[in-house]
């Protein structure tokens, strides 16, 4: 078996891996519905979730099997060192030609797909408050930040393979983690182009927020509001930078949707990860995933074969940073995986502490409004859970708060 063979089908079993969860989480639709969640949806509504879905779930598995067929095309007829040629003899220049062709495939798979998710499924289904012009706008702005990224990620594998060998697999670990946390720094600011936040208006739930914050000696920058409603109908709320920049965020719709209680509720929970600085627990974690990929990045990098089988007349750092990405597609599941049964584990421990601020049944009701407004799987299949989702399903987590609450009044 060739190599080029052999990386073909990496790259299919990456997409089967996708596809085999897609089909899992379409048939898990008909699941029964928990008995503590049979209030979210009513048997109407419950109608329009199956078909909201199925159309989703249609659609992920017709762009996996296009993104499938798109990979192969690209591997089989040698499609990247022909491109990189155009550009030249010059590494850096191949190394943009391979990243702008990626960028190229992946904006008008991506955007077709975009487009189709979000201005026709969810607008179908009453979440979308996307305008055309904002569409556009995300994804020119989403295209070229990607392809600032990826250009800076190849290049960076170019220089520590070429000036450290395996030493690299350390260095770049160690500076791709950097880089991401310098990503996370920066989100507060890259966050407010095309999007709006004011500071929260002063009044009860303020001064609520504010005291749970004092009781706790934490201190945040702000509270802002984002008008997250000009783009979607759903809820959310989250923390964001570091230190005495932190900064919370709740989208206009959850302070529109949900009672006082309620926003506190939700409030305890991200409350409850600062305290247990989850975000950093989670960034240690992902640095052991990091050397993983290094290690990947750094093989890829390091065997000319594999290039040769492509085309290429020896290694291109640009094709490496394409097989680094097939070859994750292989690996990442597993350590996925692991990563989010900790984040699940979080997550409980997060809704443990609006139990222990008093807001217990606030949770519950404000994960309910959650579920129900962001139209959440009542009833996921435990494969989907173990492997893809970083949140617990509803149920359980409903299930843990009326423990713990029949624990704190005992």
């Amino acid at each position: 078996m060739t190599l080029k063979i052999s990386v073909i089908i990496i790259a299919l079993l990456g997409s089967l891996y996708t596809l085999i969860l897609n089909i899992v989480e379409h048939r898990s639709a008909n699941n029964p519905t928990p008995e503590n969640l049979s209030d979210v949806y009513d048997a109407e509504t419950y109608e329009k979730w199956k078909k909201y879905r199925a159309e989703h779930s249609r659609l992920a598995t017709i762009f996996t099997v296009i993104g499938a067929l798109v990979t192969v095309a690209l591997l089989f007829t040698d499609l990247y060192a022909i491109f990189a040629h155009l550009f030249g003899e010059n590494m850096y220049a191949q190394i943009f030609g391979i990243v702008l062709l990626e960028a190229i495939v992946g904006t008008v798979v991506g955007t077709i797909e975009s487009y189709v998710s979000n201005m026709i499924i969810e607008q179908k289904y009453g979440f979308n408050r996307t305008n055309m012009r904002t569409f556009i706008f995300d994804r020119i702005r989403s295209v070229l930040i990607g392809l600032a990224l990826s250009c800076a990620l190849a290049y960076l594998l170019a220089w520590v393979h070429m000036a450290l060998g395996a030493w690299m697999i350390l260095v770049f670990a160690a500076v791709v983690f950097a880089f991401t946390l310098l990503i996370s720094f920066l989100y507060p600011i890259l966050s407010r182009v095309g999007n709006k936040f004011v500071p929260l208006e002063e009044g009860e739930l303020k001064d609520r927020l504010m005291e749970l914050l004092t009781k706790h000696g934490y201190k945040v920058k702000a509270i802002e509001v984002m008008d997250a409603s000009r783009r979607t109908t759903k809820l959310n709320a989250y923390f964001t930078g570091f230190g005495k920049l932190k900064t919370i965020v709740l989208y206009d719709n959850l302070v529109n949707a949900m009672t006082t209680d309620e926003i506190c509720a939700v409030f305890a929970h991200e409350l409850g990860h600062g305290l247990h600085k989850d975000v950093l627990k989670g960034q240690i974690g992902n640095f052991g995933n990091l050397l993983l990929m290094a290690v990947v990045a750094w093989l890829s990098a390091s065997i000319p074969e594999l290039h040769e089988a492509f085309g290429f007349e020896g290694i291109n750092y640009g094709f490496a940073y394409v097989l680094v990405g097939i070859f994750l597609g292989l690996i990442q599941p597993i350590t996925s995986m692991i990563m989010n049964a900790r984040s699940r584990s979080a997550e409980y421990r997060a809704d443990r502490q609006a139990v222990k601020e008093g807001y217990g049944e606030a949770m519950i009701t404000a994960l309910k409004k959650l579920g129900k407004e962001n139209f959440s799987h009542l009833a996921p299949a435990k494969l989907n859970v173990v492997m893809e989702y970083s949140h617990p399903p509803l149920s359980s987590r409903i299930e843990a708060i009326e423990r713990e609450i029949e624990n704190k009044n005992k």
